[in-house]
């Protein structure tokens, strides 16, 4: 599909995952019980995923929903579509095991940076969570990073998760 010349796939999740029974809110506020957009972006690497479980298990809450973004240069590559797709049906089954918060994906085709703040300019999340590569302030100013260049263009929130490797746990 496209819009505003983006074009993106929707992955299709289980559907075996509570969306028909809503989780049990009468004693939370009003705020919770209607749940909050977070948007998380998703790629094949284990920094992906660490930022993935860090939103889950300090961010989430009950309610919630968990829109999964994953950015390719060409979303006609039917491997890496059927792989993307395994990998958001994996995350969203853990997202729901763990935090009870339903979960949409998409594939988005284009420059990473800009197309995670197109898509949070769609869907206006409260934050938008992702992990980094780690490469350092010269690299990253050198090359470009996805994670800086949504840092400073959205219009939302966003949590860069930081690599294990300078010091945090893994959280799940």
């Amino acid at each position: 599909m496209e819009t505003g010349g983006h074009r993106w796939k929707v992955i299709t999740l289980p559907s075996s995952l509570g969306k028909k029974h809503e989780p049990e809110l009468e004693r939370e506020t009003g705020e919770r019980r209607r749940g909050r957009d977070i948007l998380v972006a998703v790629d094949h690497g284990p920094k992906s995923k660490h930022a993935f479980d860090w939103a889950v298990v300090h961010f989430c809450r009950m309610a919630d929903t968990l829109h999964l973004v994953h950015v390719v240069s060409n979303s006609n590559d039917e491997i890496l579509f059927n792989a993307t797709q395994s990998l958001m049906e994996k995350l969203a089954i853990e997202a729901y095991d763990v935090a009870m918060v339903q979960t949409e994906a998409r594939i988005l085709e284009g420059d990473v940076g800009k197309a995670i703040c197109n898509e949070a300019a769609r869907i206006k999340p409260a934050a938008v969570i992702m992990g980094t590569r780690g490469r350092g302030i010269i690299k990253s100013v050198l090359q470009g990073s996805a994670s800086e260049h949504v840092f400073h263009h959205c219009s939302c929130p966003v949590v860069i998760v930081p690599p294990k490797e300078s010091g945090g746990q893994s959280v799940v």
